[in-house]
């Protein structure tokens, strides 16, 4: 196997971490200890298209290589698809990285990762879909009752950047910021001034807390503290929050699908408070530093919860949970982990997350 790892030097490095959101976001703290460890080397991070916003521009990162994930999914039944994959693997391997690092651990990121034909090619101990025979080297994984995170960082300690402090960095184009400034002004929201922003969807229906409950902590929000909500998500949520929205007495604006991910960065950034289930913009919300508060019912927070804000989850200790059940037909006890968790539970959480400030960790770009 050589020398160790930790004494090793790599010029040209790719970090493969498709996705998911929350997935990309707990990545970026290996990005900066990568950076850290090689000041001097080209990292390039190959990433799914949805989320290829979310990394542009960042500081410690070289290249962007976008992956579009449901196109290459057409793969066994288009020529052309076909042709377009072995183009791109040739890419990969032109560009000559004598390291590449799968943090993803699934058959798809272990193959794209020895197509590069870098020297070292190394993945998480468990991978699974047989994703391990295309590394040289595994790194040690911590127990699944570990953070998301931290089961990653066992990276950092085989390439020695282990005492580097976890820091989330994400990059805010000012052009994003005024394009936020103005979309609220069209709902007639004041940017000036205070605003929640309200995340009430979510990928699994499990995780969704009811809509008339979000609108209750909505309405008490304005009506007790001066706090105006603005509703957000996809625009395949925007029905969510629609329903939400007709079942509030303070009209929050909606922007669920008027805004691109780096405009939700910037809304979220701006915001005195972030309202969430357990989703993606949860984590924005806490790589930004921004007061949260995160819903949580069939999942465990150990593991996927904000990873700075441990204590802005609310959630019902009940036997049942966390089940990891993602559809509510499934569910043998009326959904009660959310069905039971109170506007007041919510709302008492929302006061003790208020300061009167707060620092951001947001890294301007002109």
């Amino acid at each position: 196997m050589g020398s160790p790892l930790t004494h090793r030097q790599f010029a040209r490095i790719l970090l493969v971490k498709p996705s998911s959101l929350g997935d990309v976001i707990h990545a970026l703290p290996v990005l900066e200890g990568l950076r850290q460890r090689y000041p001097s080397a080209h990292i390039a991070w190959l990433i799914a298209t949805p989320f290829v916003d979310l990394i542009e521009g960042h500081p410690a990162l070289d290249e962007v290589i976008p992956f579009d994930r449901t196109r290459f999914g057409r793969l066994s039944r288009s020529l052309a698809v076909s042709g377009e994959f072995v183009r791109f693997v040739r890419s990969l391997r032109r560009r000559e990285f004598d390291l590449g690092v799968d943090l993803q651990g699934l058959f798809r990121s272990g193959f794209l990762t020895w197509c590069t034909r870098a020297g070292v090619r190394i993945g998480p101990g468990d991978a699974r879909e047989v994703a391990r025979v295309f590394y040289t080297h595994r790194y040690p994984v911590e127990s699944m009752e570990t953070h998301a995170l931290d089961r990653m960082w066992g990276l950092a300690g085989m390439l020695g950047f282990d005492a580097t402090p976890k820091v989330f960095r994400l990059p805010i184009h000012a052009v994003d910021r005024n394009a936020v400034r103005k979309a609220l002004r069209t709902c007639g929201v004041d940017p000036d001034r205070d605003y929640a922003v309200v995340f009430p969807a979510a990928r699994w229906e499990t995780k969704v807390w009811p809509a008339e409950r979000f609108a209750a902590v909505i309405d008490r929000m304005a009506a007790k503290m001066n706090l105006p909500s603005v509703l957000a998500g996809s625009a395949a949520e925007r029905s969510v929050c629609e329903s939400v929205a007709a079942r509030s007495t303070s009209k929050p604006a909606n922007l669920a699908g008027a805004t691109t991910l780096r405009q939700v960065i910037a809304l979220i950034d701006a915001a005195r408070l972030v309202l969430t289930n357990d989703s993606g913009p949860m984590h924005l919300a806490d790589a930004l530093n921004r007061p949260l508060v995160a819903l949580f019912g069939p999942t465990n927070p150990v593991r996927t919860g904000p990873y700075h804000q441990r204590d802005a989850v609310v959630r019902l200790d009940l036997p049942c949970s966390p089940c990891y059940l993602r559809n509510l037909r499934r569910c043998p006890h009326r959904h009660m982990c959310l069905e039971d968790l109170t506007v007041d539970h919510v709302l008492g959480a929302v006061t003790e997350r208020l300061p009167p400030t707060s620092a951001s960790s947001a890294t301007e770009l002109g």
